[in-house]
């Protein structure tokens, strides 16, 4: 039996920002630049294929790393969770995980159609409690552990 509890609204940016030092940033060019030429070593005119998206990949980490991330009003009722007026609805996930980086505190809804990717909400401490009933109020909670992308974003600092 689903209990009625109240609404929780909060604030929170999109994504966690990482310090990056100028090694970093070399780092990041160093690598392109040693993709680059194997690109067109090995591969001859198809390279030139590999080079763009090696070069359409930096720029885009770049981009992503300059950007400051958007504050986000988030809403968790009874429903759902509306995220800047989107709704998503319970419906749409089969369950729900905690994860702590660091300091930060995020809820991952797991859909339920295998195509749809997660949705990750970085939530306040002090919230925490209530966000964790309404949740579970609606979807079982399942210990989430962090895939192969997810590792390589961490390693990476993105």
């Amino acid at each position: 039996m689903v209990k009625t509890l109240k609404p929780v609204s909060w604030e929170a940016e999109e994504y966690i920002t990482k310090e990056h030092n100028a090694i970093w940033y070399i780092g990041l060019f160093v690598v392109a630049a040693a993709l680059s030429a194997l690109a067109i070593f090995f591969s001859g005119w198809s390279g030139w294929t590999f080079l763009a998206l090696i070069v359409m990949s930096v720029i885009t980490v770049l981009v992503y790393s300059l950007r400051p991330p958007r504050k986000i009003k988030y809403t968790l009722d009874n429903e759902g969770l509306t995220e800047d007026g989107h709704k998503h609805p319970y419906e749409d996930f089969r369950a729900f995980g905690i994860v702590q980086e660091d300091k930060h505190y995020s809820a991952v809804l797991i859909p339920k159609k295998r195509i749809s990717i997660s949705i990750k909400v970085y939530f306040p401490k002090g919230s925490g409690e209530e966000i964790v009933d309404l949740l579970g109020n609606h979807l079982p909670m399942e210990e989430i552990k962090p895939d192969f992308l997810d590792k390589i974003v961490n390693f990476l600092r993105i």
